[in-house]
C-alpha cells in the first residue's frame, strides 16, 4: 500500500455515512447523484449534494465546502464523495482536486482503492499541481506576497522553522487562515520561507500543554509561556490562543 495512504479512522467511516444519507435522501437519479461531506476540525460534519446541469454545474463536494463556511467553518479536515445507487465512495474530478488544493492544502480526501477506502493527503492527491499563488516561474516576489498571506516571526525563530524543530506558532489575536503563506523573519535582510499554513486549533492559554511548546520549538510548557509574555504582555491564562499548524514547501 502506498505510504501516503492511511485507512480511514471511525470518524472518516462517520464521515462516509453521512454523505451516503445525504445522497439517498435527496438524490433523483438524474441532476442530484452525488452526496458529499466535509469534517471541520472540531468534528462538525457538513453535507452536500451535487447540482448537475450541462454548463458545469458544481459537483457534491464543492457544495459541500460552501455549507461549511455558510456555517462558520474554517479549518477543514477531511472531505468524502458518495455515488447513488450504490455506488460507494468516489474520487474528486480534476477540478475539485486543484480547489481543495487551493483553499484547504491541508485537507484529506476520502477515496477509493483496490482494497476499500482510503484517506490522502490532497496534496498527494494532486501532485506537481497548478499554484494560482505562483503563476509562473517569472512571477516575481512582489506579486506572490500580494497574493498569499504573510507570517511575521521573530528572527530568533528561523533556525527553529528551518530545520523542522518549530512546526507550529502560538498567536494572540493575530488572524490567520488555512493555505499558502510567506513566513517572514524581520532580519536586517529580510528573510521569507514559502510554506502552507495545514491547519488551525484554539485553546485557552492555560490549557496549553507540553507537547504544544515542544511542536513550537521550545523545552518546554514554561518556556512557551514565557515567550508568550514577552510577545503579547497584556495576554492572560483565561485567553483564547490560537495554534498555527504550518509546513514548509521548499
Amino acid at each position: 500500500m502506498d505510504s501516503t495512504m492511511n485507512l480511514p479512522t471511525e470518524e472518516d467511516l462517520e464521515l462516509v455515512e453521512f454523505a451516503q444519507r445525504v445522497v439517498e435522501a435527496n438524490g433523483d437519479g438524474e441532476v442530484h447523484t452525488v452526496g458529499a461531506a466535509v469534517r471541520d476540525a472540531q468534528g462538525r460534519m457538513f453535507g452536500g449534494i451535487n447540482l448537475y446541469h450541462f454548463t458545469g454545474g458544481p459537483c457534491a463536494e464543492l457544495v459541500a465546502l460552501g455549507h461549511a463556511r455558510a456555517a462558520g467553518a474554517r479549518d477543514l479536515a477531511a472531505i468524502v464523495a458518495v455515488g447513488d445507487t450504490g455506488r460507494g465512495v468516489l474520487a474528486p474530478c480534476g477540478r475539485d482536486r486543484q480547489v481543495l488544493l487551493d483553499y484547504h492544502p491541508g485537507i484529506r480526501v476520502l477515496v477509493p482503492v483496490a482494497g476499500g477506502i482510503r484517506s490522502v493527503a490532497i496534496t498527494d492527491l494532486l501532485p506537481h499541481a497548478y499554484v494560482w499563488g505562483e503563476q509562473s516561474a517569472g512571477s516575481d516576489s512582489a506579486l506572490r506576497s500580494a497574493v498569499m498571506q504573510s507570517l511575521h516571526f521573530h528572527p530568533a525563530y528561523l533556525d527553529a522553522v528551518r530545520t523542522g524543530r518549530k512546526t507550529t506558532t502560538v498567536r494572540f489575536r493575530d488572524p490567520v487562515e488555512t493555505g499558502p503563506v510567506n513566513m517572514v523573519f524581520e532580519l536586517d535582510d529580510e528573510v521569507v520561507l514559502p510554506g502552507v499554513v495545514t491547519q488551525i486549533t484554539s485553546k485557552r492559554v492555560a490549557e496549553l500543554t507540553e507537547a504544544d511548546a515542544i511542536a513550537d520549538g521550545f523545552r518546554d510548557l514554561a518556556e512557551l509561556q514565557d515567550r508568550l509574555r514577552f510577545h503579547y504582555p497584556d495576554i492572560k491564562s483565561s485567553d483564547d490562543a490560537t495554534i498555527v499548524h504550518f509546513r514548509l514547501t521548499s
